[in-house]
């Protein structure tokens, strides 16, 4: 049985676990990330993955390792160029990690990790093409294209959360304006919820008692909590995000043409309150509607997605 391991580097805490050629996890550890200390990243991954294998029958050996995080990494998969949540500028993460865990290592952007993941083993694992968007604090993305995943000519494609859709709009992490993931994104949902709380106290009422009647304390979670329950205002802000993000699937489905977009991340747990206003904007905003086969959007199956796709992808090396 062939093994790697996947190494999901977040700027709050650290997953790794030991993945079969079947996509299936066997062991898995997480633990706290040092973001502000690079060393201090490498370090407790060497120790996560010793941890790992460790926990194998002796005389099971795990073939490599993959590394995922937020940020933009090189064409050569080697070097980390910038991570927005992490201490990382110009990190040669590849070799860092190689030194550190003596296996050789493949290092991959969070969200191509997530899209290969639900392309071999999740929600499009039955088609050749897709384009994932991760909906959380920000607005990440990944795009498999005739089964094979698009890095762009420089490793640093599928942005897609940085397409511009309001000129002069809401300024953007990134420093430009009116991006998508400046109306798409989990935070988008929050700033544009409190900003209609404040406006419509009466609508939003049921969602500022949970806020103890300030609008700048509702969160994300409260938000789907509430929408769950079948508080309209709250089902009307999901709704509001389902809107943007069906926009943005159009305008890149006109370039990309995927069969299956997933939609996954933190925000995706709201389910149908979410994907079916994503469908509905998605279906009237598609260039030749009507005359083209129209695409899946689907909600992303796998917990561990990028986890498990850049275990897939060490595999691949």
């Amino acid at each position: 049985m062939s093994l790697t391991i996947g190494v999901d580097i977040g700027g709050t805490k650290i997953a790794a676990g030991v993945v079969t050629e079947s996509g299936e996890v066997l062991h898995q550890r997480r633990t706290r990330s040092p973001a502000t200390d690079p060393s201090q990243i490498v370090r407790t991954i060497a120790g996560l993955v010793a941890d790992l294998v460790a926990q194998l029958p002796a005389g099971t050996e795990v073939e490599a390792v993959g590394a995922s995080a937020a940020g933009f990494v090189d064409k050569s998969r080697a070097m980390l160029v910038f991570a927005p949540n992490l201490a990382w500028r110009d990190e040669p993460l590849k070799d860092h990690l190689e030194r550190a865990v003596g296996l050789p290592v493949v290092v991959e952007n969070d969200a191509n990790a997530a899209a290969w993941g639900e392309f071999r083993f999740g929600a499009a694992e039955d088609v050749d093409s897709l384009l994932m968007l991760t909906i959380g604090t920000g607005v990440g993305g990944g795009i498999v294209l005739d089964g094979e995943l698009v890095r762009g000519g420089f490793g640093m494609g599928a942005e897609v959360g940085h397409i511009p859709m309001v000129p002069g709009g809401v300024r953007c992490g990134c420093g430009n304006l009116g991006c998508l993931e400046s109306y798409a994104s989990g935070s988008a949902l929050v700033r544009m919820t409190r900003e209609a709380a404040v406006a419509r106290p009466d609508a939003a009422a049921l969602l500022l008692e949970r806020a103890g009647g300030e609008a700048e304390k509702i969160g994300g979670q409260m938000i789907t909590e509430a929408a769950q329950q079948g508080d309209p205002f709250a089902v009307e802000r999901l709704a509001e995000l389902g809107s943007w993000i069906g926009r943005g699937i159009a305008s890149l489905t006109a370039v990309l043409d995927p069969e299956v977009v997933v939609v996954g991340g933190g925000v995706a747990e709201a389910g149908d309150l979410l994907l079916d206003p994503v469908r509905a904007s998605f279906a009237e905003h598609v260039t030749a509607r009507g005359y083209r086969p129209m695409l899946e959007v689907r909600g992303a199956l796998l917990p561990d997605a990028g986890l498990v796709g850049v275990a897939d992808l060490a595999h691949r090396r």
